[in-house]
């Protein structure tokens, strides 16, 4: 695996030529010489080409599973050579973002429609492959995407089997038939996303209060959920508890929430040797595979390396 070329230290060497003639003084001239290393030479590389000043630095939201796959593209770079510094748990888009687009952070698990609403509010893109061919256009100069995976994480409005049972509800648009007054509950940044309150309301007609719960759609915000202190929350599909019996995702026919695959977020710190790598691994992180990888992490407690470790090892991808 060739990494990017790194600078040789140049060797100068300087010769000394004394000339002396019969009636003449000593005379001294110096000739400088620079000799160039090779430039095929990868210096410290290891078995896979990559320099030791060559480090990629993956970072991650502070969301465990979005640190999962983190972990998954770092340890798979360093399986093919790179080296890898890693800057985990930095918060959501409005703390990371700045990072990629300055080149702190060299590469990111994101999420494509997400991502693109980030960059483009108002877009119009609702499919996957739409999502996908907008972002590309929609990312500023110096951040690219990589291959998207089948994995999806996307939003979904989940309430209450029971609550859903006593409304008849399915889809989200049912919701604008409750008589009872509704409060949706989730990270708070949602408060201004644009499938959030306001999102709700345009597109469905469906009006809610907003409480903030800053657990991306854990414990406590179920916990809200099921205490009827909130009756709509906002959980992500690869979260293995949103399969519990007692709860409900509605269907959204008219695409408020967008596709949003697991996709690679990269700066020109990638090379397309290193992206090479991490799109193996794209190629591999199915929607089953992502939602068993989050319940090693929910259900047996697993820490992200591990959890990485064992699912490269299962994959044999390198």
């Amino acid at each position: 695996m060739n990494a990017s070329t790194t600078s040789h230290r140049r060797a100068t060497r300087r010769t000394r030529i004394t000339m002396i003639g019969a009636a003449a003084a000593v005379a001294m001239l110096t000739l400088a010489g620079c000799a160039s290393g090779d430039p095929l030479d990868s210096g410290s590389a290891t078995d896979g080409g990559a320099s030791a000043s060559d480090t990629i630095v993956v970072g991650s939201q502070q969301y465990y599973s979005n640190e999962i796959i983190a972990e998954i593209y770092a340890q798979a770079l360093e399986a093919n050579g790179f080296t890898v510094e890693r800057t985990f748990n930095i918060g959501q888009r409005d703390a990371y973002i700045p990072s990629l687009e300055n080149g702190e952070v060299d590469l990111f698990p994101e999420y494509t429609g997400n991502l693109l609403q980030y960059y483009e509010p108002d877009t119009t893109a609702r499919t996957t492959d739409d999502v996908y061919a907008a972002l590309t256009d929609a990312l500023p100069d110096g951040l690219r995407v990589l291959d998207q995976a089948e994995a999806t994480d996307q939003d979904a409005y989940f309430v209450t089997k029971e609550f859903a049972d006593a409304n008849n509800l399915t889809s989200i648009g049912d919701l604008a038939a409750v008589t009872t007054p509704l409060t949706l509950g989730g990270n708070p940044e949602l408060a201004t996303r644009p499938y959030g309150p306001d999102g709700l309301k345009s597109v469905y007609g469906v009006t809610v209060g907003f409480t903030p719960i800053a657990d991306s759609g854990g414990p406590l915000t179920q916990q809200a959920l099921r205490a009827n202190e909130v009756q709509l929350v906002d959980i992500y599909t690869s979260d293995p508890t949103s399969l519990a019996d007692d709860l409900v995702m509605l269907q959204d026919p008219k695409g408020l929430l967008l596709a949003s695959h697991v996709v690679p977020l990269a700066g020109d710190g990638v090379s397309e040797e290193a992206a090479a790598v991490i799109n193996k691994v794209q190629g591999a992180l199915s929607v089953a595979e992502l939602v068993a990888l989050n319940g090693q992490s929910v259900n047996d407690e697993l820490a992200a390396p591990e959890i990485a470790t064992q699912w490269l090892d299962e994959k044999a991808l390198f």
